[in-house]
């Protein structure tokens, strides 16, 4: 049941939500309870193994929520028996003092867990809320945002999904699913041209995206057809020049701007009539929300 203040974005991704969060949550949550329980919660120990707890989680800002999947996993693996009612789902738009979640069970299982649950859904909540103003700042331009590799180790996986609650999609998974071209494996191959054709060689089944940093550097590129031009760090005018001439060629390629992009500046890039722009801010720069967890002990 969804609670004051919640309302519901049409800005998912083509992939949907709908499919699991992340394929790797069960391992992720066990980490996490590993390095913060070790060989056991000593300060747990001083509630009575009966006790039963009510708890609540707010946010005190607005946010979009992501994480749900991970919290729930978090008290799941420590006590099957803890019950969660979620008042809003991933990429719900909350507003501040929202109710997100009552947590009901034994207080052992839940002072254990709140701390893992709640570092999860913060932490995926900001990126995802990060996310939704790039989104939303580009909206109406035909403009994508895209995130990157430069996630927090580990939870590869996690942030991906909380830029897709976010209204982005995804770039590149890893290192396997995509080529990226740049200016050192061009220098290996001995040219642009040798890099994308060596490229198609290997794994003609995948898509092959090359980096240029100057306006000359793009037409080397335009003659080796990728897939996906990236237009690293391009001034302004030399976006729009780029854009031009991709628009003039019998067949254009995919556009992608990259490189010191901000809230200041992402509209402006996304009306130079680029097809993407990817930021790294999205996981890398990441400031968790702002999450409160209030307590209440019931009779044992």
């Amino acid at each position: 049941m969804h609670g004051v203040g919640i309302s519901r974005p049409a800005l998912l991704d083509a992939r949907g939500l709908t499919d699991a969060a992340a394929p790797d949550v069960g391992a992720q949550v066990a980490a996490a309870l590993r390095e913060d329980i070790g060989a056991g919660d000593v300060t747990a120990l001083l509630v009575a193994a009966s006790q039963e707890v009510y708890a609540r989680v707010i946010t005190r800002e607005d946010a979009v929520l992501c994480g749900t999947a991970w919290a729930n996993e978090s008290f799941r693996l420590l006590d099957p028996a803890i019950r969660l009612t979620w008042h809003a789902h991933d990429a719900d738009a909350v507003q501040a003092n929202a109710l997100l979640v009552e947590i009901q069970g034994h207080a052992r299982g839940v002072l254990t867990g709140e701390r893992t649950a709640l570092n999860f859904l913060q932490t995926l909540s900001g990126t995802a809320t990060t996310t939704r103003r790039y989104v939303e700042a580009v909206a109406g331009t035909g403009c994508t945002i895209l995130d990157t590799r430069k996630t927090l180790p580990g939870l590869r996986s996690a942030q991906k999904y909380a830029v897709r609650c976010g209204g982005a999609q995804n770039h590149r998974i890893g290192l396997f699913d995509m080529f990226l071209v740049k200016e050192n494996h061009i220098a290996a191959a001995g040219s642009l041209g040798a890099a994308v054709s060596a490229a198609r060689r290997q794994r003609p089944d995948l898509k092959v995206e090359v980096e240029v940093e100057t306006l000359a550097e793009l037409e080397q590129a335009f003659a080796a057809a990728p897939d996906i031009i990236m237009l690293d760090d391009f001034a302004q005018a030399d976006l729009a020049q780029a854009v031009a001439r991709n628009r003039a060629r019998r067949e254009p390629v995919k556009l992608e701007a990259s490189g010191g992009v901000s809230l200041e500046t992402v509209r402006a890039i996304a009306a130079s009539g680029v097809d993407y722009i990817s930021i790294g801010a999205l996981t890398k720069h990441v400031r968790a929300i702002d999450l409160s967890l209030r307590l209440e002990f019931r009779g044992s």
